[in-house]
This record gives C-alpha cells, sequence and structure tokens, in this order.
C-alpha cells in the first residue's frame, strides 16, 4: 500500500508547477508526503478506546454489576450554596479504593466545591459520572493560596472513564474582571484551571461540558492514551485565556466530536506532546487551533505528529495556527491539516516564528524552533483580512516542507493574498490566494505589495 501510495505522489510532484527553488530536495518531499498521509482519526469511537463501555448502574433494583457511590450519602447538600467539599473527598476515597465503582453527581443539584485533588492510584475501571454541575466559588479572594492554579484535578489514574450530561462550572467571571488582559491597571496574574488531567493513562472523557474556566478551562498534562469525545468547552468571547482545551507534555491524545467556544485557542498544543489527533471539532469564539506557542525565554519546545481532519471554525481571530517565540529551540513538525472550513476568519492559515504576547517589544533573536512538513489539504472558507495565508518565518531557521493541496479561501469584501518570510514548499490541485512566494530563497517575497517593516505580532 506504501508504495502505491508513493508512486502516486511521485507522479502527483511531477505535475507540480513547483513553488521551491532548485535546493529543495524531492526525495525529502516525498518522504514527507508519505508521513503525513499516513497520520489518521480512526471513525469508530471507541474502536482503539482502552476502556470497556460502563454504563450507569441502575438504582431500581435488579443486578447490579457495578457500586453506586453517590456524593449525597457522603453528606454532599447540592444547593450550590453549602461546601461539598469534604463529602467529595469521602466519596472519592470510596471509589478510588472500591473494583468496579461509580462516581455519581446527581442531575438537578448544584455542588459546590473548593479546589481539589482527586489522587490516584486507584483501582482500575472506575467511573466519574457526572450528571449535575460542579461549580468553583466564585471570589478569587476566598481560593485556597495552595491552589493558586487548578480547581478540580484527576492525578496518577489508570483506566478511568468521565462520562455524563453534567457541567462543571468554573465560574469565572470575577477572574477574568481582574486579568491585566482586561484591565491594564490590574496586576497579571494565573489563575486556575477549571479540569486538569495529570500523570495518567488510558482515559476516556465523554458527553460533559465544562465552561467558565477561571483561566484555562480543561488541560491534559503529562499524560497518555486520552481519547475525548463529544465534549463541550463554553466561555465568553471576551473572556482572557480561556483556552478550550489545552494539551502538554501527552501523547496519543484523541479530540473527537468536540464543540468549542472560548476567548483564546479552541485548541492549544504545547511542549512535549505528539501524536494528537483531532477530528470533527467546531471552534467559535476563540482564537483558533494552535500548536504553541512554544521556545519563550530561549527555552526548547517540541511538537510532533498532530493531524486536525474536519474541522469548522466560525468568526475566530485565527484558523490553524503555529506560533513560536524568537530565541526558542526545537522543532514542529509532521503536521496535517485537512477538510477544514473557514467561516469569516482573520488568519485561516498563520505560522508566526515571530510570536510576541508580551506588553514589550521581543528582543530580535537569531534561534527558533524549526518548523517543517506541515500540509494544508482541502482548506476552504472566507477570511476577514486581507492576507489569508501568512508563512511569517526566521531568515536563520526557515520553515521548510510546507505542503498545499487544494486551499481556496476567499473575501467577502475583497481580495485575499499571501504572505511569506523565509518558507520553503511546494503547492498542487486548486490554490487560492496563489503561493508563489513559498520558495528556499525569495525570503522577503509578498504577493502583492511587498513590505521591509520588521514583523512583530502580539496575541490576537
Amino acid at each position: 500500500m506504501m508504495n502505491k501510495l508513493l508512486m502516486l505522489l511521485c507522479f502527483l510532484v511531477l505535475l507540480v508547477v513547483p513553488l521551491s527553488s532548485a535546493g529543495q530536495d524531492l526525495s525529502d518531499t516525498l518522504e514527507v508526503f508519505a508521513k503525513l498521509h499516513g497520520l489518521d482519526v480512526e471513525d469508530d469511537e471507541g474502536e482503539d478506546d482502552p476502556l470497556e463501555a460502563l454504563d450507569l448502574p441502575s438504582q431500581r433494583g435488579g443486578h447490579i454489576s457495578k457500586v453506586l457511590v453517590n456524593v449525597d450519602a457522603f453528606g454532599a447538600v447540592g444547593d450550590g450554596v453549602a461546601d461539598d467539599t469534604q463529602a467529595f473527598t469521602n466519596a472519592w476515597k470510596r471509589v478510588c479504593s472500591t473494583p468496579k465503582s461509580v462516581l455519581l453527581v446527581p442531575e438537578g443539584r448544584r455542588y459546590l466545591v473548593n479546589a481539589t485533588r482527586f489522587r490516584g492510584p486507584c483501582v482500575d475501571k472506575i467511573v466519574i459520572q457526572i450528571e449535575g454541575t460542579i461549580v468553583a466559588p466564585d471570589d478569587p479572594k476566598s481560593w485556597d493560596p495552595k491552589n493558586p492554579r487548578t480547581w478540580l484535578v484527576f492525578n496518577n489514574l489508570t483506566k478511568v472513564y468521565f462520562q455524563g450530561n453534567g457541567v462543571i462550572d468554573g465560574s469565572g467571571t470575577k477572574w477574568w474582571a481582574a486579568s491585566c488582559k482586561k484591565n491594564k491597571s490590574n496586576p497579571c496574574k494565573s489563575a486556575p484551571t477549571a479540569l486538569t488531567i495529570d500523570s495518567s493513562s488510558a482515559v476516556r472523557v465523554k458527553g460533559i461540558t465544562v465552561q467558565n474556566g477561571q483561566q484555562m478551562n480543561f488541560v491534559i498534562g503529562r499524560s497518555d492514551s486520552v481519547r475525548v469525545i463529544n465534549v463541550k468547552v463554553s466561555a465568553p468571547e471576551d473572556s482572557p485565556n480561556t483556552d478550550g482545551i489545552h494539551i502538554t507534555e501527552s501523547t496519543n491524545v484523541v479530540l473527537q466530536n468536540c464543540k468549542i467556544g472560548t476567548g483564546d485557542d479552541c485548541i492549544s498544543i504545547v511542549n512535549a506532546s505528539s501524536n494528537i489527533k483531532i477530528k470533527n471539532i467546531f471552534c467559535g469564539p476563540g482564537h483558533g487551533i494552535s500548536i504553541g506557542s512554544l521556545g519563550k525565554d530561549n527555552t526548547t519546545g517540541i511538537v510532533e505528529s498532530v493531524v486536525v481532519d474536519k474541522a469548522f471554525l466560525r468568526g475566530t481571530t485565527n484558523g490553524l495556527r503555529i506560533k513560536t517565540w524568537q530565541g526558542g529551540s526545537g522543532y514542529v513538525r509532521a503536521v496535517r491539516y485537512q477538510d477544514v472550513r473557514m467561516e469569516n476568519v482573520s488568519n485561516p492559515i498563520i505560522i508566526d516564528q515571530f510570536y510576541c504576547d508580551s506588553p514589550k517589544s521581543c528582543e530580535n533573536q537569531t534561534s527558533a524552533v524549526n518548523i517543517t512538513q506541515i500540509m494544508y489539504r482541502n482548506i476552504t472558507g472566507t477570511s476577514r483580512s486581507q492576507k489569508a495565508m501568512k508563512f511569517s518565518c526566521s531568515d536563520t531557521v526557515p520553515c521548510t516542507h510546507i505542503i498545499l493541496n487544494n486551499i481556496n479561501l476567499q473575501r467577502s469584501d475583497g481580495t485575499v493574498e499571501t504572505y511569506c518570510n523565509s518558507a520553503a514548499g511546494i503547492g498542487y490541485g486548486y490554490i487560492n490566494p496563489s503561493a508563489e512566494c513559498l520558495s528556499s530563497s525569495d525570503k522577503d517575497a509578498k504577493i502583492v505589495q511587498p513590505t521591509t517593516q520588521h514583523i512583530v505580532h502580539t496575541e490576537l
């Protein structure tokens, strides 16, 4: 099968009008094609999931194969006013040590829970069944100083299943109002993440809603084999730094059939993450689907083997974005975006090696995170800005092996263009706007009018 694919790719490349100079090595390009075509997302939601299908046990009698651990039985009040933290902690201790158990958060109630770490290791195959609403304290002044960056953390777990139709609500309104991004007179402080899955493996999250995160909504960190299905994440468009799903130091993560609308990136993927598969995602409002930022403060950032397959982005400030700071090191490689539809997106396709989310101008530096083997295939829709595609790359560490196939980006009130700086690649099929500026030698080419202004980008 792979030999046939390589033969097909050879044929396609021979038909391509090259967008790169002679320095682009054909054999390298064919190898990149084959690698990127090998990244796929399974259509079957549960085909490669490590957990069995676990149903909520019946409470009406009959045979029960699982042990139900209801937080109400441990003293939870569920009126949204009384502090139910201890009840949740005690219920967790029981479920963590009980084989085939289900932690139940009943529907129709609001449980006020303070910052809590639900620690493992636990017995395998436990279920957290969220049907009601878990709500955070709404006043930052009453927050536990021992947990300044987290609210609900599930740590060191294996084979655990989160499911249900319930809500995790971070009550972030007062946190957002206190942000320096909302009011420059406020001190810049970090705020908690609503839901964190940390140092865990074989995790499945299905059906729940995470909303109004104090800062980030849902973080997957230092974990392996995590599948997130049919999850909704929401926060107001003007809520600062409220990333929807943030992936860091994690491998083998699948996000599928999720709807995300926030005040920051719908999805963000940062350092030490690989084999990330994203399929059937709705994004908007927000800042798009981002890899990065990487390389801040001269650090090393590595992200590889990422596929975004079938996504719809509406009204976002970015579409498909890779963002890195000057002075960093490491690489982003083997990324495939395909079958993505944009509607009224400001920057549909953007690679930015001059990212600078800082109130001060960032220092010009020669080192950079290397960006290579990036494929955009079947990307369509409308752009709010004239520059529908931006490849803004380092002069000393250029972007290489950018592959464009069937791109059709339009603008309702004018023409669109492509900007390139130190970016090399090829294109085949229909490409609009034209990307003839992609080359390995024409470092400051631009489709319409050239510019001599040095690029410094800030967070959008």
